[in-house]
């Protein structure tokens, strides 16, 4: 039985990267036949875009902008290319933001992690996450179905219930939320129920911190995986085991082209480099082109030892959204990308906020090879102009800032 789902996972990524631009044209081609695509991408020619560059100059659609563009044209706000009437389901998140999922098998792209995670035919999992309007129960589902797993559609709480399906039913797997399994663990052990035939889980949904991967572990789950997914793309990448070891960073989904930019903006940072995950996703029901996730991640180099090919990330890194208020203004990461793309001599730049609320100052600390005074004064003058607030500019050493994704550092005190 193979250790890959198919032959696309071990792929060259030359040959990957060869075939996700070739389809590039066709997708963007196909987004515009929906208004709200046709909208965004007007005056695009889809054909002109086969490659990365190309990609680039789209603009940037974030989840944030879904409720407004699905108020203005319900449900989808129009970028949907396939009628509400002929999907499977409709989904609601709160805000509230509507998600379709269409008709083809496996149409979240769970399989992949799942299979990464051991499971094959036959295997009985129990699925809890919920079914409840949200749509992560279907998308183990729709993967379940692909892979000829068994289901316990067992949904989310009802603790004792749920420790009393795993010691009759004995799964092989758990699937849902890495602290629902703790807590079914703790009321196993509570009751004196055996549930150790679940030896394996695949978590998201929330992070998984290695304290609590361990713990699991110690407790009788040996493998421990998790994925990074959304309502509105699916499966986007997954963890995977080397010899029972789980290895670094997590594998992208091979329908997904991802670009790792700077917060606020669409600007695609140096490989490596903190940023917001922007996902393009070919999805022939919802096609999503340079969709803005507000996660943080990098990417990571080389190849995992799995032997899949694909693109790794270091996994999600907090959220991309650093908008704070200052003196009651709000003060968004594009404003400070506004600010460098004034001042090309600044490589990367810190918003660093400082004080007691009501007492705030703002310094704008800048990477540059060739500190001037003259520089820093046209600096403060367009920190005023673009924020309406004063700030201060420091200059410090390039490669001296964190990279950690930050734009806004909000560091007042609020005791």
């Amino acid at each position: 039985m193979s250790e890959y789902l198919d032959a696309l996972e071990t792929r060259n990524p030359q040959s990957r990267e060869q075939a996700l631009m070739t389809r590039l044209p066709q997708l963007i081609a196909q987004a515009q036949t929906a208004s709200g695509w046709a909208s965004i991408l007007h005056g695009v020619t889809a054909a002109d875009i086969r490659s990365r560059v190309a990609l680039a100059q789209l603009p940037v659609t974030r989840k944030s902008d879904l409720k407004n563009l699905q108020k203005q044209c319900l449900p989808f706000g129009g970028l949907n290319t396939t009628p509400s009437n002929q999907l499977q389901r409709i989904f609601m998140s709160p805000g509230p933001i509507f998600d379709p999922q269409g008709r083809g098998q496996d149409w979240w792209r769970f399989a992949r992690p799942l299979h990464a995670a051991g499971l094959r035919s036959g295997h009985l999992l129990q699925n809890c996450f919920s079914y409840h309007f949200t749509p992560a129960a279907y998308m183990v589902e729709s993967a379940a179905t692909r892979l000829g797993c068994v289901v316990i559609p067992a949904g989310s709480g009802q603790t004792e219930l749920q420790v009393q399906a795993m010691a009759e039913l004995r799964p092989d797997a758990y699937i849902g939320t890495p602290s629902f399994l703790k807590i079914i663990i703790e009321k196993a052990l509570e009751l004196g129920a055996d549930i150790s035939s679940v030896q394996r889980a695949v978590v998201g949904a929330e992070a998984l911190p290695p304290s609590l991967r361990k713990w699991l572990q110690e407790h009788g789950v040996a493998h421990v995986l998790q994925m990074y997914a959304s309502a509105d793309i699916g499966n986007i990448a997954y963890e995977s085991e080397t010899d029972g070891k789980v290895n670094p960073g997590m594998l992208l989904d091979e329908d997904l082209i991802l670009e790792i930019v700077r917060p606020g903006t669409g600007d695609v940072v140096a490989e490596g480099e903190v940023g917001e995950v922007v996902i393009t996703s070919f999805n022939p029901d919802y096609p999503l082109i340079r969709f803005g996730t507000g996660d943080m991640s990098a990417i990571l180099p080389g190849m995992s030892p799995c032997g899949r090919t694909s693109t790794r990330i270091k996994g999600w890194m907090g959220r991309a959204d650093q908008t704070t208020k200052v003196k009651g203004m709000f003060v968004h990461p594009s404003q400070v990308a506004d600010i460098l793309r004034r001042h090309p001599e600044i490589s990367k730049a810190r918003l660093i906020i400082t004080g007691e609320m009501a007492n705030d100052a703002m310094t704008l600390h800048c990477e540059t090879a060739t500190p001037d005074n003259n520089l820093k004064a046209a600096m403060v003058l367009n920190i005023r102009e673009i924020t309406k607030l004063r700030g201060e500019v420091v200059f410090v050493a390039p490669g001296s800032l964190a990279n950690d994704g930050k734009v806004i550092d909000d560091a007042r005190k609020y005791e």
